[in-house]
């Protein structure tokens, strides 16, 4: 089974087949970016799939989809089903990435979506690592991008919307045609706000700092699960601030995180290399802390573990 494809999709309730989940040329969001998506992971263990943290992630899907007026015709215990059924349909055994997607439909040209469909779907393909096989062991290259991350001024960065994610495809365009793996963006203000799609954290002195929410920040369940893990696990307080593009180049360690990237060590920042140049200590310590819970090995967060058999 290729990574980037598998045998069906869930389309509106039914199960299609992989070729078959089509939608039509006027369909509302393919012009105006009108959907909200989830990313989810699935790992397998113990002859089983785990889908983790299912709950927050659809909470998230939900309060998205409220913020642009669309009411998801399916209640989250259904899209939960759902997506536990479209994993089954395809019989997927390994690690996988789970895409729940909604959005307006085929309805009438403009921008009012109001009179629109709003229409759901969600594929599940096994999946490795997203940006490069051994980047978890090795670390990542990452650019400051010229682009600035969207301001909530503008656009709700809040909301994984589909359309906000234009502003982080011209940041990895940028990154990825000047040598680097991955784009790390600055707020409306200067100050540091995440990845194209993932949170940040940065590590000087042993302290551990990450941008706020008013930073213009996805509010990341991956990077909740972080803070979570430093403090209870490694006994960690992290400090939630501004940070300056100058923090980045002085941090002993960096790393990313997200549910698609789980916990990147970044090494290097445009000319920049950050520390030794190779992941550092604690980096590693909450990398081994955050795969300890996703794979089930610390018996303290199997909640956050849906089992799918």
């Amino acid at each position: 089974m290729s990574e980037e494809k598998s045998d069906y999709i869930w389309m509106d309730g039914n199960i299609v087949k992989w070729d078959d989940a089509k939608i039509h040329v006027k369909t509302h969001a393919l012009h105006y970016g009108t959907g909200v998506f989830e990313g989810l992971r699935g790992y397998a263990f113990n002859d089983n799939v785990h889908i983790f943290r299912l709950e927050a992630h659809l909470n998230r899907l939900y309060y998205s989809a409220k913020i642009y007026r669309m009411n998801i015709p399916y209640t989250q215990q259904e899209f939960a089903h759902a997506i536990k059924d479209i994993i089954k349909a395809n019989n997927i055994r390994e690690n996988c990435y789970i895409r729940p997607i909604v959005y307006r439909g085929y309805g009438p040209l403009g921008l009012n979506p109001l009179k629109s469909p709003v229409n759901a779907a969600i594929y599940a393909i096994p999946f490795k690592e997203y940006l490069g096989e051994g980047v978890l062991e090795k670390g990542i290259s990452c650019l400051v991008s010229s682009w600035e991350r969207i301001s909530p001024r503008a656009l709700p960065p809040e909301a994984k919307a589909c359309g906000n994610y234009l502003n982080s495809v011209l940041a990895r365009l940028e990154a990825v045609e000047r040598g680097y793996i991955e784009a790390i963006m600055l707020d409306h203000r200067g100050f540091i706000s995440e990845g194209t799609g993932e949170n940040i954290f940065i590590i000087r002195k042993g302290e551990v700092y990450t941008p706020p929410l008013y930073a213009s920040i996805l509010e990341g369940v991956t990077r909740d699960s972080i803070l979570h893990l430093f403090k209870n696990e490694l006994k960690i307080d992290v400090n939630i601030t501004d940070l300056t593009r100058s923090e980045l180049y002085k941090a002993d360690e960096v790393f990313i995180c997200g549910t698609a990237g789980e916990v990147t060590p970044v090494v290097k920042i445009d000319s920049t290399i950050i520390g030794d140049g190779v992941p550092g200590e604690i980096t590693r310590k909450i990398q081994k802390t955050y795969l300890d819970a996703v794979y089930g090995r610390n018996k303290k967060y199997l909640h956050w573990l849906t089992p799918v058999y």
